[in-house]
């Protein structure tokens, strides 16, 4: 990989940064040159707070061709910042203004993109945290990232360059799938994206407990669950309607029709739409929380 690129700092680097960090040295790595887009990252920093996570971080990184090209900044943010290019974001939502705000962190950020992947905080929030030169972009990704599997969302304030937009989602690309929407989606997006795994997880715990229930051993019946989870999930992918492929299991007198009857009884559909309103009310105000 020859062609000359930019420096992306991570300003918290943990589960997701990592994930994301290991995602891009490898396509920089593998894809040829012409593939890439231009001014994509070729040398990145990691800002870190402890020993311990900075570890984390190089080891995660250590086994990939790219790894030379990652400077871990232990309790030095500013400096990790300060010769990068474009700058992620990820810490938890409380901490945003204590990162964004510190001593030098201003100048740092001074006309460079700011990427922030910390869930409930708002474009406009970010901006009152940074010079007026400092683009914004809000994406949430979610931890399927480590298996780089996760559906990310992006949305970039109206004055960000098309180039960078797309710079923003061939990153996030590297992780799994990622479209763009407009801001005020970011919720539902936080919702149906960040909160869904926790909301299918309890899903193949349910269905895993059933089969247990009828004498199936633990680890088959929990190894079904995900696997008929994640296949139904790529016929819908590819193509296929959620409720053609229902109708299509569902035989005249069958155990799936009785089985959908009982789910209906328990309101199934009722709670899971309700779930995510809730999850998405609560997320719109984990920004301002402290």
């Amino acid at each position: 990989m020859s062609t000359p690129g930019t420096t992306l700092a991570f300003l918290g680097c943990g589960t997701l940064g990592t994930a994301i960090l290991s995602g891009v040295l490898d396509a920089v790595s593998s894809q040829p040159s012409s593939t890439l887009p231009r001014n994509v990252p070729t040398s990145f920093t990691a800002c870190v707070k402890s020993v311990e996570s900075a570890k984390r971080v190089r080891d995660a990184v250590a086994s990939l061709k790219l790894a030379s090209a990652v400077t871990v900044y232990t309790s030095n943010n500013v400096a990790g910042v300060k010769d990068a290019d474009m700058v992620l974001l990820g810490c938890k939502p409380y901490m945003c203004s204590g990162l964004l705000m510190a001593p030098g962190m201003s100048e740092a950020l001074s006309g460079k993109l700011l990427v922030s992947i910390c869930a409930g905080v708002k474009i406009s929030q970010l901006k009152e945290m940074v010079p007026s030169s400092t683009r914004v972009v809000r994406v949430m990704p979610n931890t399927a990232a480590k298996i780089r599997e996760s559906m990310t969302v992006i949305s970039a304030e109206e004055t960000i360059a098309e180039e960078e937009k797309a710079l923003v989602k061939w990153i996030f690309e590297k992780i799994g799938k990622a479209l763009v929407l407009d801001e005020k989606h970011m919720d539902v997006a936080t919702a149906l994206c960040g909160s869904g795994p926790a909301f299918y997880a309890l899903i193949v715990e349910a269905m895993a407990d059933g089969g247990v229930m009828m004498g199936v051993p633990r680890k088959e019946a929990v190894e079904m669950a995900a696997q008929t989870m994640q296949g139904t999930g790529r016929m819908i992918l590819a193509g296929q309607h959620p409720a053609i492929i229902r109708e299509q299991v569902s035989t005249p007198a069958g155990c799936t029709i009785a089985g959908l009857l009982k789910m209906e009884d328990g309101k199934v559909r009722s709670v899971v739409a309700r779930a995510i309103e809730e999850a998405t009310n609560v997320a719109s105000g984990l920004g301002g929380k402290k």
